[in-house]
């Protein structure tokens, strides 16, 4: 209904002359938004002046809020830290009214380019220039169905306000037989670019030294990982691959953490009598481990998060970067 009000522009729809692009799914979650968002900070970061712009999901504020590396999840959220974590060249704010949001973030930073809305997909008051759409490559929205029957927060017919469609998560050896059953599975209208996309996991990193402190080719006896993501098993299967035996432990999507749940963990950790052994979590979680009266309880565990970064298939990566690039080169003077 509440679509169908805005197709009929009973509700209406604002568009910023600033280059506006969202990031969003149709599901609830866990296809790789943060990782796809870092992907357009990297490139849009080195020529352009660029801001995200998150609800920010979990936090105890309320309003337009700037963050930076020493704001907390409870603050901010756990994805916008963990893009003011990572990137320190870009302006980084939360407000759960997006309209709102980018009027505060011109009118603060008028020397702004362009703007990047995470998880805004279903946020309808905006029109973003650029419409980005991202589906599990083993859970298509094409294939899938509305809540409570499946995962869809809304139609799949939904999918054709986008501009862009990224099928995430799929095998880094791809066949154009696989390819081409994707095209036929989502059909994207004529004016739909469709991209696949991979991940690409990094060193597996302490908390406290902050480097990579454990080599691909070291394999364990025992990996512990914890979580309060989406979709944990991409991980966990690449975890699988390291060791002999993977203990996992899974919390909510944007769970934060308790000191009964570090109590929990630092048990379970306790409980795995091989020496030989490694406690890992997600750059997401470790942001909110970070919160005040929690990261004094975590401080002292040998902790590890495993950093993910997304690449695209054959050609799609420069077809992909060029339409960018090109978006926010031909808009970014307007305004």
């Amino acid at each position: 209904m509440r679509n169908w009000l805005y197709d009929l522009n009973v509700f209406r729809s604002k568009a910023f002359e600033i280059p506006v692009i969202s990031v969003g799914n149709l599901s609830t979650g866990g296809t790789g938004k943060t990782p796809h968002t870092e992907y357009l900070i990297s490139l849009l970061s080195e020529k352009f002046k660029v801001s995200t712009l998150s609800r920010g999901y979990g936090r105890k504020t309320r309003g337009f809020l700037t963050g930076d590396m020493f704001s907390s999840s409870l603050e901010i959220g756990d994805e916008p830290l963990q893009f003011a974590h990572k990137f320190r060249n870009i302006r980084v704010a939360v407000d759960e009214n997006r309209v709102h949001g980018i009027h505060e973030l011109t009118y603060r930073y008028p020397d702004l380019d362009v703007i990047l809305l995470d998880d805004a997909f279903q946020h309808r008051a905006v029109k973003p220039g650029l419409s980005i759409l991202l589906t599990d490559f083993y859970h298509l929205y094409s294939e899938d169905f509305l809540l409570p029957s499946g995962n869809l927060r809304e139609p799949r017919n939904a999918a054709a306000r986008a501009d862009i469609i990224i099928v995430t998560k799929t095998r880094k050896v791809f066949s154009p037989i696989t390819r081409q059953r994707l095209v036929e599975s989502i059909k994207p209208l004529p004016h739909q670019k469709l991209y696949l996309s991979y991940i690409k996991y990094g060193q597996i990193t302490s908390v406290h030294k902050q480097e990579c402190s454990v080599k691909k080719e070291k394999k364990v006896n025992t990996i512990f990982m914890f979580s309060g993501i989406a979709n944990p098993y991409p991980m966990e299967d690449h975890l699988k691959s390291q060791c002999i035996e993977l203990v996992s432990i899974t919390f909510p999507d944007h769970h934060q953490y308790t000191a009964k749940d570090i109590a929990r963990i630092k048990q379970t950790w306790d409980d795995i009598y091989t020496r030989n052994k490694l406690m890992v979590t997600t750059e997401k979680d470790f942001m909110r481990l970070k919160n005040p009266g929690i990261w004094n309880l975590v401080v002292n565990l040998p902790l590890h998060y495993l950093p993910i970064e997304i690449d695209f298939h054959d050609g799609d990566k420069q077809a992909f970067e060029n339409q960018i690039l090109e978006y926010v080169k031909r808009n970014k003077g307007n305004h």
